[in-house]
């Protein structure tokens, strides 16, 4: 601040002037930690925890041969409670609604140990009085373990819910987003609205409502801010292509998938009875195989045959760049940024075959038309940059302009680009249409096998030993 001095009147004597006391400098807020939730193996393992004493209990009750009988019992049991989904309980589960499946597992379990133990030890066989006892106890100290388990869960959710995202028709969304807010024992809090589906009436979202959501860039920085792990779909995602997307988006980054209202229905038929719900809305958990299934198969044969082809394939390697040395000077590999899996950049190798803004000389024609401008993509294999199976790598900026585009174009950032893929076999390459290698690309991704890798890896290898014949 500049002070006019010469124009101020003479004082009698200097007054310092007025400062505030000091206070210690304001650092930086530090951004806001989301609350910390409930991790989501604990539910399962404590379930599993209560059904394994349960069944301790329940082997007391019966006599017998003791410990000897929870070798086979035990195990039999969680497999088959397993199977019918009861460590995936829903967020308003209760051990009332669970008894019925938990008699009927038990009664299996208690029946096809007491044969098994009948043929193999008869003097040492279960009675039908103390089978009866086994199943019976087996069930209800299960239902009361697992009421206890519930009502800590319950309590865990109302003090530190977990934020989730609704998607569906914004007016359904909205009614579910405000039973969410004013029942925080579901342990879900709203943080915001991706409408999808057919579209309703613009209408503004009152003041204590989570925001709308409709663009990439808002959705990306919800999911970061709020720490978002949870998405609830009130359509079925197959039937947007947008929650379609959004879907693939979800597993690929490990969110709990819910289905609500219209949703919760399973093949046009209305909930059965004991589904879940959340204050009215029907909702079931999404049912899909485990995420990245298969990553680490696919990385280890990546590895194996990407080493072996190196190897193979070095003095081909060193000829090549003593012809691009020998024809254009120094440098003879030239980097091009490409985005790989979850959008992370990387630096995509290959021969030069031409100077800077130069047309390509004979050495640079013959490499391009052979395809030996690419050998240097196996080190990008093995640093884990690219596989040798997946989605054709893409310029960034193509890459942000096509997935603002395209719905389902960003889904197919889960899986590491490759050196072919299903789309290239098909013929749709870097002219073709996004949408389509898209399709194909997440085609690929959603029903990856070992065994389809190698039939595009044939395929591909054909369609090359093809072309240079027609050349």
């Amino acid at each position: 601040m500049t002070t006019d001095r010469a124009a101020a009147p003479p004082l009698p004597r200097p007054v310092p002037e007025a400062r505030p006391p000091r206070r210690p400098a304001a650092r930086p807020a530090a951004p806001a930690r989301p609350a910390r939730t409930v991790p989501r193996w604990a539910v399962p393992a404590l379930l599993a925890a209560a059904d394994t004493l349960a069944a301790a209990g329940a082997a007391a009750l019966a006599g017998g041969p003791g410990p000897a009988l929870l070798v086979p019992l035990v195990p039999l049991l969680l497999l088959l409670t397993s199977r019918a989904g009861l460590y995936r309980p829903g967020p308003a589960a209760t051990a009332l609604d669970e008894l019925a499946p938990l008699l009927a597992r038990a009664a299996t379990a208690w029946c096809a140990v007491a044969a098994g133990l009948a043929a193999l030890r008869p003097g040492q066989h279960l009675g039908p009085l103390a089978l009866a006892a086994a199943i019976a106890g087996q069930a209800l100290l299960a239902a009361a373990g697992r009421a206890a388990v519930h009502r800590a869960r319950r309590a865990a959710a109302r003090r530190r819910p977990r934020s989730a995202l609704l998607v569906g028709p914004e007016p359904a969304a909205r009614q579910l987003a405000a039973a969410l807010l004013a029942h925080p024992e579901y342990g879900l809090r709203p943080v915001g609205v991706v409408p999808a589906g057919p579209p309703g009436p613009e209408t503004a979202p009152p003041a204590a409502a989570p925001p709308r959501l409709r663009s990439a860039e808002a959705l990306t920085r919800a999911v970061i801010r709020h720490t978002v792990r949870d998405a609830v779909f009130l359509l079925p995602p197959e039937s947007d292509p947008y929650a379609a997307a959004l879907l693939r988006r979800f597993l690929g980054q490990g969110a709990a998938v819910w289905l609500a209202g219209p949703a919760a229905w399973r093949d046009g038929r209305p909930p059965a009875p004991g589904t879940g719900h959340l204050w009215g809305f029907p909702c079931r958990p999404y049912e899909t195989a485990a995420p990245h299934r298969g990553r680490a198969a696919k990385r280890a044969a990546d590895l194996l045959l990407a080493s072996a082809a190196l190897l193979a394939a070095a003095p081909l390697l060193l000829g090549c760049a003593l012809a691009a040395r020998c024809a254009d000077g120094p440098g003879v590999l030239c980097r091009r940024e490409r985005t790989g899996r979850d959008g992370r950049r990387f630096a995509l190798l290959r021969f030069r075959t031409a100077r800077p803004g130069a047309a390509p000389g004979p050495v640079g024609r013959w490499l391009r038309r052979t395809g030996l401008d690419g050998l240097p993509q196996l080190w990008n294999v093995l640093r884990g940059d690219l596989s040798l199976v997946g989605p054709r790598p893409e310029r960034p900026a193509r890459a942000a302009e096509f997935a603002r585009r395209h719905p389902g174009y960003a889904a197919r950032h889960r899986m590491p680009p490759g050196l072919t893929g299903l789309a290239q076999v098909h013929g749709l390459r870097d002219g073709a249409p996004a949408e389509d290698r898209a399709r194909f690309d997440n085609l690929y991704i959603d029903s990856w096998s070992p065994g389809q890798d190698l039939r595009i890896l044939l395929r591909a290898a054909a369609r090359r030993r093809t072309g240079r014949a027609a050349g």
